[in-house]
């Protein structure tokens, strides 16, 4: 493929196809022999912010979507918070097939799979890369750690296939239901979020590098998809959400399957 700014959709849509079929398949490590189905990822194809999880659980397993779980409820409900819906943004994680009894992937389970993230950050090309949980961290920012990272933001490594995004550093949602008390802190860090994209918006301008969102709108006289509310991210921030729930989304949140591109 040629650089972001000169691929068309319609490259890019084919470019998402192909690693969609080459994740479907994959037997590159053996992660693929338990698996039910691979999990590529899924959301719109045009975003500015992508999320990048761990490894899928058991419900993404069997479904073949990320974060359909309890964790995915958390994340949606997150995003909610700040004005966006999943259907905004792309979820993916770093290795595309369930480790067994959802253990942490192995270095080089990661290293294995890695190269399909990084195509897929290519294609997308996003402004702002939402590592989620220490293991994402770990590929974007060896050697960081979430307790200090977490609401952090710092430039992408261009190897990582994100040369014009940076990363905003976050906890895994898994983490917030096993402790409770990181779910405002959780909530918190998403608050910070759109306040990143608008300082990435603004680097990618000054270095003429756009994302596909932002060319799409201009093209269409429209704003992008992911619009930021400073009152609602305010009340978001000073009312806790979740006082006196300790797993308050425990079952799955469905979404339109037609607005969901998936690869």
């Amino acid at each position: 493929m040629g650089s972001a700014a000169s691929v068309t959709p319609d490259e890019r849509r084919r470019a998402r196809e192909q690693i969609a079929a080459e994740v479907a398949v994959c037997t590159r490590c053996p992660l693929h022999e338990g698996r039910t189905l691979a999990v590529p990822g899924e959301g719109n194809p045009e975003t500015e912010v992508v999320f990048v999880g761990e490894g899928p659980g058991y419900n993404e397993d069997q479904q073949g979507r990320p974060f359909v779980g309890a964790a995915g409820s958390l994340l949606n409900e997150l995003l909610r918070h700040i004005g966006w819906k999943r259907q905004d943004v792309f979820i993916t994680n770093v290795v595309k097939c369930r480790p067994p009894g959802n253990r942490d992937p192995e270095p080089n389970e990661i290293a294995t799979c890695t190269p399909y993230l990084q195509r897929q950050l290519e294609v997308l090309d996003p402004a702002v890369v939402v590592t989620l949980g220490r293991h994402s961290l770990g590929y974007f920012n060896p050697g960081g750690r979430i307790g200090a990272a977490h609401g952090t933001v710092r430039p992408t490594d261009p190897e990582t296939g994100a040369p014009n995004a940076v990363t905003y550093a976050m906890y895994h949602p898994a983490a917030a239901l096993r402790q409770g008390s990181l779910k405002q802190t959780m909530l918190v860090d998403m608050c910070g979020l759109p306040e990143a994209l608008i300082e990435s918006r603004a680097r990618r301008a000054a270095s003429g590098s756009q994302s596909p969102a932002q060319r799409s709108a201009e093209a269409i006289e429209q704003p992008v998809a992911l619009a930021v509310e400073p009152e609602l991210i305010a009340v978001a921030v000073a009312h806790d959400p979740f006082a006196g729930a300790d797993e308050p989304f425990s079952e799955p949140v469905e979404v339109d399957e037609n607005q969901m591109s998936l690869f």
